[in-house]
């Protein structure tokens, strides 16, 4: 297992990798329920970029310490956001989009594992993760509007995650939600008992490391690229090809010998499979 920290400021924000290649990015500020500000979002930004180029990375894992996932912005940042004009305003928000973006493009499969309360900025983060499994315990609040502000920054990913029914209720009610109706809504995948939200996770990465890694990006990818474009001949011929590229890689190669020979694929491990 390797980690990555820079001493005082890195705190806030801690990594690791196992032998598997599976990262975890956790949160740390859990005094502060894992509020962040400027500082911690120009961390995650940078630890994602360094993680998204490693060759060996299977997938990775978003997570944090304490009792809550994230409260969202930091009160001394959103103090001294209010003493900034417009340009300034800007440049934050456009170094939160980054992040969020950076996260919703991840090429490995991201889980966002959900012990406690997120909201604002945190539902964000849960937005852009691929899955989320969380405790019953989590609760969600969309809280900006409280303070006369909107959620503007995280509004593409949320929307996309619950729809925009829910998102035009829950911006403007800035109600508190549970994990059951974060289920329902679509914004979690699923959530369990809080003794049993690391055994599901556990096993939630154990099915993703069973399949292809670069046919599990090249998924993720089908989605993002199509989730907005238009059913039409180019789309489709499109999709034609993705499946003639990958069917002749050497990942989807092994993967259609070990099928038809009815044994393991090379990226997995265990015992041979037998039909």
């Amino acid at each position: 297992m390797s980690e990555h920290s820079d001493n005082d400021q890195q705190a806030a924000l801690l990594c690791s990798i196992d032998q598997r290649g599976v990262a975890t990015l956790t949160l740390n500020r859990p005094a502060l329920h894992n509020a962040f500000d400027d500082a911690l979002i120009a961390q995650l930004s940078s630890e994602l970029r360094r993680l998204a180029a490693l060759p060996e990375l299977r997938l990775l894992v978003l997570a944090a310490s304490g009792k809550s996932f994230s409260a969202g912005a930091d009160a001394n940042w959103m103090r001294r956001m209010a003493g900034y004009g417009v340009a300034d305003n800007l440049r934050d928000a456009q170094a939160l989009a980054e992040l969020l973006s950076l996260l919703n493009n991840f090429p490995q499969p991201t889980l966002a594992r959900v012990q406690g309360a997120a909201f604002g900025g945190g539902v964000g983060l849960i937005s852009c993760c691929d899955i989320a499994i969380a405790s019953h315990r989590a609760s969600f609040c969309l809280s900006e509007v409280k303070i006369g502000l909107i959620p503007a920054t995280i509004s593409p990913y949320v929307i996309s995650a619950i729809g925009p029914r829910a998102a035009r209720r829950y911006f403007i009610s800035a109600e508190r939600f549970s994990a059951d109706a974060a289920v329902q809504l679509g914004l979690l995948s699923e959530c369990v008992d809080e003794q049993q939200l690391d055994e599901r996770l556990a096993a939630m990465i154990e099915q993703l490391l069973a399949n292809g890694p670069a046919a599990m990006r090249a998924a993720k990818t089908l989605v993002l690229d199509y989730q907005h474009r238009q059913l039409d001949s180019a789309l489709v011929q499109d999709s034609c090809q993705r499946i003639a590229d990958i069917r002749v890689s050497p990942e989807g190669q092994e993967g259609l010998s070990a099928f038809l020979e009815k044994r393991l694929p090379a990226w997995h491990s265990g015992e041979p499979h037998v039909q």
